[in-house]
């Protein structure tokens, strides 16, 4: 079965992929967010060229020779549209053999418990407690994250003291038997991470997500040698040799691949292996409602090491309007708590076709 032509529908924040195969059969994936028309034309200039013609089950093969033929390009763009190219042959697989893409993987659909991910900084400590507390009594989740620092903010909080009060006021509200999380976004000085690591340890808070600038993994290091709690990331990195070094040299407790940042579904499983080899857990980064989250949710029902969690993203229309209208039918729903696998073939979702004619759109075909 041999892919016989790969479009795109895209616009700045979504990118869809759809692979058709000789005999007929297709695949919906997605490249990553953020600047998807960029990555769309991506896959039609540097992925598509090499893949058409090839193996449709052969993505190992195909997420070998793309890196060597466009060995110019080693960084993020190329990844990202390499992603669309994976997950959607994960689906066609999965729809020609009538399993979900959990099952090809090795696992079984069902639940999976969330923690609610808080994207904001711009919202103050009181606040964010009580809608995480309003999130808590409504879902039913029993585990959160919000976000301390400023983003890549050389110790500079969003606004003076913002870290020191919303630590202990977000964790109060919360109270005890629920799972306690905070992100950094490459915020803090190791010096400074680690003061903050205190705070976070103190008021019972068991996850420090990037304290430190991602690609300073030696700073990450010292922060996760010198505190109790798991420091965690990775949610940047594409290079399988940054990641090799970064579980190596144990940069972090917790590794956090993202799907359509690493470049694939076929990719993730080799960062998730080499951290199971090394014994650490793997909760991938999927801050959003693009097919990210749906991708993610596959991967942590099938791998072995999969961490306590699935990261799940509260933000609504006003902080992601770009989220609006991408399916048929949300796939997202939390009930007590947990998202669910279910056992529909491949990623078990469809696109909205009023999103698709709206998008920008290429193909690229076997002639």
């Amino acid at each position: 079965m041999k892919i016989q032509s790969i479009e795109t529908f895209a616009n700045e924040f979504v990118g869809f992929v759809r692979v058709t195969a000789d005999n007929g059969a297709q695949g919906w994936g997605q490249v990553s967010t953020y600047h998807s028309d960029i990555s769309a034309m991506v896959v039609h200039r540097q992925v598509a060229p090499w893949a058409l013609g090839e193996d449709a089950y052969d993505i190992d093969h195909l997420m070998d020779i793309i890196p060597e033929r466009e060995h110019k390009f080693p960084g993020s763009y190329l990844r990202r549209a390499m992603g669309g190219l994976d997950t959607a042959l994960w689906d066609l697989r999965g729809k020609v053999e009538g399993k979900s893409v959990c099952e090809l993987l090795g696992g079984t659909p069902g639940t999976i418990r969330a923690y609610a991910s808080s994207m904001k900084r711009d919202i103050s400590a009181r606040d964010e407690a009580d809608r995480l507390v309003r999130l808590r009594d409504r879902f039913g989740f029993d585990a959160f994250k919000w976000r301390v620092a400023a983003e890549c903010g050389h110790d500079i909080d969003e606004w003076p003291g913002r870290t020191e009060e919303i630590v202990p006021t977000v964790s109060r509200a919360l109270g005890d038997g629920v799972a306690k999380l905070v992100d950094g976004n490459s915020g803090f000085s190791p010096k400074r991470a680690i003061e903050v690591g205190r705070l976070l340890e103190d008021n019972g808070i068991g996850h420090f997500e990037e304290p430190c600038p991602y690609w300073e993994l030696e700073q990450t290091k010292q922060v996760t040698d010198a505190l109790t709690i798991d420091v965690t990331g990775g949610e940047q990195d594409c290079d399988l040799t940054v990641w090799r070094r970064m579980i190596d040299m144990r940069a972090v407790d917790v590794i956090q691949p993202d799907v359509c940042y690493v470049g694939g579904i076929n990719r993730l499983l080799r960062v998730a292996k080499m951290a199971e080899e090394a014994g650490l857990p793997c909760t991938p980064h999927c801050a959003n409602h693009s097919l990210v989250t749906l991708f993610t949710m596959h991967v942590l029902r099938a791998i072995p090491n999969a961490g306590k969690y699935l990261e799940f993203s509260i933000e609504g229309p006003d902080y992601y309007p770009w989220q609006q209208g991408l399916y048929v039918k949300s796939p997202f729903d939390i009930v007590d708590g947990k998202a669910t696998v279910t056992g529909e073939p491949g990623w078990g979702v469809e696109i909205n076709p009023e999103w698709l004619a709206k998008s920008d759109y290429s193909v690229s075909t076997l002639e």
